[in-house]
């Protein structure tokens, strides 16, 4: 069933959701969105948003570097088995994430990001099934 998802299809829409995730959070930063509106609506000051904000760009662009080696659209020199093992964690942390988006707080939170987590985690899985490594075009 997986399968039918295209590979290529899965890293081209993972990246924008990364890219589209990463421009979010830095608009977090730059308080254009106000901090209680995410995290669940649980974060309680500034530099406590500051923190987790800095560590989810940090996740969501060493997801970039995985999905990029993935699809062969960059060299690093991460062994197929390695990125096969991060797509997984990628696909339990956003399974997870879209529990826990499903029962946020914020309601703005509950519709838009629950969506979003559960694609990603599809095509997270999708990734981290296909086997064979891809030949860069």
């Amino acid at each position: 069933m997986l399968q039918r998802i295209g590979f290529k299809f899965s890293i081209k829409t993972m990246l924008v959701l990364l890219l589209i995730a990463l421009s979010y959070h830095l608009i977090i930063i730059a308080k254009l969105i106000p901090y209680e509106a995410v995290w669940g609506g649980r974060l309680t000051s500034i530099e406590q948003m500051r923190q987790f904000e800095l560590f989810s760009i940090t996740i969501n662009l060493f997801m970039v570097l995985v999905i990029l080696s993935k699809g062969a659209i960059i060299k690093a020199r991460i062994p197929l088995f390695i990125n096969n093992i991060f797509l997984w964690l990628f696909t339990l942390m956003f399974a997870f994430n879209t529990v826990g988006n499903f029962f946020a707080m914020s309601l703005w939170e509950a519709i838009i990001f629950t969506p979003i987590t559960f694609i990603s985690a599809i095509l997270c899985l999708r990734l981290a099934l296909e086997r064979k490594a891809p030949v860069s075009s």
